[in-house]
């Protein structure tokens, strides 16, 4: 064995995005384009010699294959010891719980996360900084310009690792220690919740889906919520992690998660029911004939978090993304703490954890999370769920009833146009913010227009700002609007729309959320000439 220095050249378009590098796996695969970026990491990072690394992923095709390409690596360039999940697995929240538990000098997560995988679906790298939270822009921004210089990679030339037998291994002077996946992270589910309390739950009869939707949380539930737990055996469903998935679009959303739907839409519905994605960070909650938006399902969690251990001793503030609905600021003000509004990506809530100016967090698309890790965490939400739900007896459908009585209806839907032409939509973002000196006043079928810009955030923790994070429209009724371009896709650019109307006569509450947002929906379609710029006359996918 021996470490070999490769020349190598530049390949254009390896700019990390919200959630680091995502492309499709034939991207990947090609010469040099793994190595590239990987070195470009190792290079942008001060102090990594003799550090300890953590590495997996979700699973998916060409998982493997990448690891033993960065331990290989890893090695060549000096890291002192690799924690590796056996089979190369290892969810987004455990690579988080095991960098801060074992104090590693950071981690490199091998997921594309909700995005379909397979050998024609997507892949994606990015890294993760010593506090267990996506690398902040100024390492991003490092590791791409690395990218646009590089001239050679390190690599040892040794055989493949084992990585099915959990234990002790070393590659040139590296260690590798082969970790179970699960283990670390259901010792900390464990400390922050009720086990005796759920096990009581289901000994009692409860019942439950989780569509674990052949992604990598399978391991996880199934250890967990049917062995942990004593949930009968079949409450996880999909629970096998697949390199294609099984076919599924592993986004836990009413239209992927079709299925869970209509189970419990279905006369014999379970109790409870719950489904993860790709790299178990997101997660949906469903009742019976209610699938709660991921906006309502934070402020309900803010809400109530005294009631789980964890979160006894009570809450010190929340932080939402931007396009998420504003219900979890109206808990914020109940409860006297603040609520803090920032751009889209769960690295710009890592400050704000560390600082300790927030306990709870949460995004529009399924994310949700706190400050036992800094991922969002889609295992970690569905037991605070089962949490409530245990102590307080009540259903799904109650607690989310009770919630809009007490502080109103958050009416919230996300419209998304997906795969359309790049320069198309951004061209239809430019021309919307062309026309934001205009709009403030203006009436658009009976909606006041009081502030019409393009986000930015200034980091209250350091200072840092963020520029165009997409266009706003408040209006005075407490109404929103909100078109930004997503970070995550790989194929051409989505569009995403959001929408939010506030009701707080509970005797409004239980309309379907695309009557009582039409107007808002069809004043977003003019302003935007959406279909002029899309081709697109209705969304691809609505939420």
């Amino acid at each position: 064995m021996s470490i070999h220095v490769f020349k190598t050249a530049p390949i254009a378009g390896q700019q990390p995005g919200t959630s680091g590098l995502r492309k499709k796996v034939h991207v990947f695969q090609a010469p040099a384009y793994l190595e590239n970026f990987v070195q470009s990491i190792f290079n942008s990072l001060e102090g990594h010699t003799g550090q300890v690394l953590v590495l997996g992923g979700d699973g998916r095709f060409y998982n493997r294959t990448a690891i033993q390409t960065i331990l290989k690596m890893a090695a060549a360039n000096g890291i002192g010891k690799v924690l590796v999940g056996r089979g190369g697995i290892l969810s987004t929240p455990a690579v988080s719980c095991i960098i801060r538990k074992h104090r590693a000098f950071g981690g490199i997560v091998l997921s594309a996360s909700h995005n379909p995988g397979g050998p024609d679906g997507d892949f994606g790298i990015k890294f993760n900084i010593g506090n267990g939270g996506p690398a902040p822009e100024k390492i991003t921004e490092a590791i791409f310009a690395g990218t646009k210089t590089i001239s050679e990679y390190r690599a040892s030339d040794a055989p493949d690792v084992d990585l099915d037998r959990i234990g002790h291994l070393h590659l040139e002077g590296m260690q590798i220690e082969v970790v179970d996946p699960v283990a670390d992270y259901a010792d900390l589910m464990q400390s922050l919740f009720d086990f005796n309390a759920i096990r009581a739950l289901f000994a009692s009869g409860f019942t439950m889906r989780m569509d674990a939707m052949s992604a990598v949380c399978g391991p996880y539930a199934h250890h967990i919520i049917e062995g942990m737990l004593e949930a009968p055996s079949g409450t996880v469903v999909n629970g096998e992690p697949l390199e294609d998935f099984g076919g599924h679009h592993p986004d836990p959303n009413p239209v992927n998660a079709r299925q869970l739907i209509e189970h419990m839409d279905g006369a014999g519905a379970s109790d409870f029911g719950a489904a993860s994605d790709g790299d178990a960070d997101r997660n949906m909650i469903v009742g019976r004939n209610l699938a709660v938006t991921p906006s309502d399902s934070l402020a309900i969690l803010a809400a109530n978090a005294a009631l789980v251990p964890g979160y006894r001793d009570g809450i010190v503030g929340i932080a939402r993304s931007m396009p998420t609905s504003t219900a979890a600021d109206r808990v914020a003000k109940a409860l006297g703490v603040p609520c803090y509004e920032t751009p889209t990506g769960w690295k710009f809530f890592g400050n704000l954890l560390d600082a300790g100016k927030i306990t709870l967090c949460g995004e529009e698309s399924y994310g949700t999370g706190s400050n036992h890790i800094r991922e969002k965490d889609g295992l970690w939400a569905i037991l605070f769920w089962l949490n409530l739900l245990a102590v307080t007896g009540k259903s799904v459908n109650r607690l989310v009833a009770e919630h809009w009585a007490k502080y109103g209806r958050n009416y919230y839907s996300r419209h998304d146009y997906e795969a359309i032409n790049s320069a198309k939509a951004e061209t239809l973002m430019n021309e919307l913010r062309g026309k934001l000196g205009g709009l403030k006043g203006r009436k658009l079928d009976g909606y006041e227009i009081e502030v019409a810009d393009d986000f930015s955030y200034t980091d209250p923790i350091d200072g840092s700002i963020s520029e165009r994070q997409g266009v706003r429209l408040l209006f005075v009724d407490g109404s929103r609007i909100v078109f930004r371009l997503s970070g995550t896709g790989t194929e051409g650019a989505t569009l995403r729309v959001y929408f939010e109307k506030y009701e707080a006569n509970k005797g409004r509450h239980f309309f379907p959320p695309q009557i009582v947002l039409a107007d808002l929906i069809k004043i977003a379609g003019e302003v935007a000439n959406i279909q002029g710029h899309t081709g697109l006359a209705t969304p691809t996918v609505v939420t």
